[in-house]
């Protein structure tokens, strides 16, 4: 398996904002071969912005790779700079490869 993660920080005020633009979108995972789970999780408050963190399981690393060249990626981010006014800084990716998981 396969966990692509980006975190946000978002500025302060615009927390139900963030939150409501990716509830709403259409993000196509459910249709890439590969997708396993998706998660939207908000952490903690900083002092200028709150941290969140999309957060994806693939079945394998090259799932992952061949939706980030789909159009199917290009839809779903094609809105992505319309949203640039809540962010302190863009996101910051962060991939992982699986090595124990446990249910």
């Amino acid at each position: 398996m396969f966990i692509a993660m980006n975190r946000f920080q978002v500025k302060h005020g615009h927390e139900d904002e963030f939150e409501q633009v990716w509830k709403n979108r259409d993000t196509h995972l459910n249709k890439s071969p590969g997708f396993v789970e998706f998660h939207l999780l908000r952490g903690p408050d900083a002092d200028t912005f709150t941290l969140y963190s999309s957060h994806t399981i693939w079945a394998t690393r090259d799932d992952f790779e061949a939706w980030t060249k789909s159009d199917a990626f290009r839809d779903a981010h094609k809105n992505a700079g319309n949203n640039k006014h809540m962010y302190l800084e863009g996101p910051h990716f962060e991939g992982f490869d699986v090595v124990q998981h446990m249910r």
